[in-house]
């Protein structure tokens, strides 16, 4: 058995591959999102009033949030329907939850549910430009090559 063969051996790898194979970013900003919904709920401000199911959904819609952002990053293969619930729920706490944790939280949650939604479990990564330019005139060379002899008899 060579060195090449064996594992990567701490935690560290390991949690890059997990990592890699789940919206995290996404996941990780909607979580954050509704935490801090859940934290400026009770901003002492004498602005700030919360009555009858007002407050429920002050709490409730914070509470999805996160759910949504964990469950993302836990089972990302239903990851469409967690982002557009998180979503409304992001938008729905601008109402319920201090202008949506004085906008930190709303925007949070907003950029993690569309990171969430844009994520592509088997997407090949992107080729730079140059490198494309290059395998086109790569291309061309070989077919200008063969174009000049494919007349002639042998």
């Amino acid at each position: 058995m060579s060195g090449t063969d064996t594992p990567l051996e701490g935690w560290r790898p390991a949690f890059r591959g997990w990592r890699a194979r789940r919206p995290f970013l996404g996941g990780l900003l909607l979580t954050l999102g509704g935490g801090w919904i859940l934290l400026t709920v009770k901003a002492s401000l004498k602005v700030v009033i919360h009555v009858g199911m007002q407050g429920v959904a002050g709490y409730l819609l914070p509470v999805v949030m996160v759910l949504c952002g964990l469950l993302t990053l836990f089972s990302p293969s239903q990851r469409l329907f967690y982002s557009v619930l998180g979503m409304l729920c992001s938008l729905g706490s601008w109402v319920t939850s201090n202008l949506g944790g004085f906008f930190v939280g709303l925007i949070l949650g907003a950029v993690g549910s569309c990171m969430i939604f844009g994520w592509l479990p088997d997407q090949e990564p992107r080729v730079s430009r140059r490198e494309r330019k290059a395998a086109r005139a790569a291309a061309g060379q070989q077919a200008q090559g063969f174009g000049e002899g494919a007349g002639e008899p042998a």
